[in-house]
């Protein structure tokens, strides 16, 4: 977890930093609080699926999915999302299916370490065995196509995320048009916090997401990053999912494998608009970039001090000896 910095600067009027009003900065997830006027959560990215977006279904077996979630809580992952249906298009999952690949999942990380733990679901039956099993959060890409999904997470005292996205789930959505794509996806998540407050879920158990990609095109997700500040302004710790995702490719020109480096670009900039949870593939390079922008931000002292803080300050790199036996700088 991040430590927040001992600075007495001021970090609001830092620009070009955007910081969101946000109504409940702390945020408790079991025994983990994130303090989001000062932190970044990272949340790492794993898939119990056989055709995942991105790593094509290598975590697909148990043992791989629990692997690769205590690998990247290693990495300096604050968070783990784990998910057990794709987002895209395809044949619908029962529940005791979709349960049967993330309940055990969860409750191995669950039992090896203290990280926040999400589940990637639109399924109330899975929300509630996946909350049993040791998630803290639902991670509802749907934007509450179910509101009983609502009901089981404030029942529980779980996290929701809400996500903008228009499509029924699993379904093909045709060409989506906005009139203003930003103006349109901050309404549609207003009323879809205020759903879920109707339904019993505390204003700070909620976090929301913009959807990036999600039945939008390249243009549509760019406008979102760049003002994503107009998101983050709803008040809610506000999610960027942006990892290796097709308005990268498309922006770019890259396969998959290649957008590690427009990613974390991405990420960053949707921080600087206000964004305090980061959803990535690449965790270790991930982890670096964000734990950059905090130390940037004030929030966070740099691990050491070295660099001109001496009376004498010794050479960056010791001399080096060529082969003639001369000393070279």
């Amino acid at each position: 977890m991040s430590t927040p910095a001992t600075s007495t600067a001021p970090l609001a009027t830092a620009a070009p930093f955007y910081t969101p009003p946000l109504l409940h900065p702390i945020h408790h997830f079991g025994p983990q609080a994130l303090d989001f006027s000062r932190q970044v959560a990272l949340m790492a990215i794993v898939n119990r699926t056989p055709d995942s977006f991105y790593d094509g279904g290598s975590t697909f077996a148990l043992e791989a999915a629990v692997a690769a979630s205590l690998t990247a809580v290693d990495d300096g992952a604050d968070w783990v999302d784990i998910g057990g249906v794709p987002f895209a298009p395809g044949p619908a999952l029962s529940a005791e299916e979709e349960a049967e690949r993330v309940v055990p999942v969860i409750a191995a990380v669950a039992a090896a370490s203290n990280v926040i733990i999400s589940v990637d679901t639109f399924l109330p039956e899975v929300a509630a065995r996946s909350i049993a099993a040791g998630a803290h959060v639902i991670n509802d890409t749907t934007g509450l196509s179910n509101p009983d999904l609502a009901s089981v997470v404030a029942e529980s005292g779980a996290h929701l995320i809400i996500t903008h996205s228009l499509a029924a789930p699993r379904t093909i959505y045709p060409r989506p048009h906005y009139d203003d794509v930003v103006t349109e996806v901050a309404a549609f998540l207003s009323e879809k916090v205020e759903l879920a407050l109707s339904l019993g879920v505390p204003a700070e158990k909620i976090i929301i997401d913009p959807g990036h990609d999600l039945n939008k095109n390249t243009l549509h997700t760019l406008a979102i990053t760049r003002r994503f500040n107009e998101i983050a302004a709803l008040g809610f710790p506000t999610l960027a999912a942006v990892s290796n995702k097709d308005f990268i490719g498309e922006s770019l020109n890259q396969r998959k494998e290649d957008r590690l480096e427009g990613s974390i670009a991405t990420g960053v900039i949707c921080i600087l608009g206000g964004a305090r949870v980061l959803r990535m593939h690449n965790v270790a390079a991930a982890n670096s970039a964000i734990r950059m922008t905090e130390t940037v931000m004030g929030w966070r002292e740099p691990a050491y001090l070295k660099h001109n803080m001496g009376e004498v300050n010794e050479p960056a790199h010791p001399e080096r000896k060529s082969q003639n036996g001369k000393s070279n700088p």
